[in-house]
């Protein structure tokens, strides 16, 4: 399996067997596996397959390996001539995963 382009959480990923990514906060525990079935293109040894919108026959095995907070954004207004000004921090909350395997049946 080259690659796949997955859908987690409203934002897309390329992906191949063993990547260790970032994504929005998952629900799951901690080393829980997870599969996930919103599979939008898989490339096979030269053979594509695109979803419309997904590919119903590919499903792909990743594995949760720590929740943790990123880094510091911060966030300033500012108005002319009045002196206003005010700065907030954020920082999102993350999951870090690891692919497994991709299937296509």
């Amino acid at each position: 399996m080259e690659y796949a382009v997955v859908k987690i959480g409203g934002s897309q990923y390329k992906i191949k067997e063993g990547d260790e990514f970032e994504v929005d906060r998952l629900p799951q525990k901690e080393g829980e596996e997870i599969e996930l079935t919103e599979v939008l293109l898989v490339v096979d040894d030269g053979e594509v397959k695109i979803g419309q919108p997904q590919v119903l026959e590919a499903t792909v095995k990743a594995k949760i390996i720590s929740h943790f907070k990123g880094e510091k954004i911060r966030v300033s207004r500012f108005k002319a001539k009045s002196r206003y000004r005010k700065v907030r921090g954020f920082r999102p909350y993350l999951t870090k995963i690891k692919i497994e395997k991709i299937d296509v049946v």
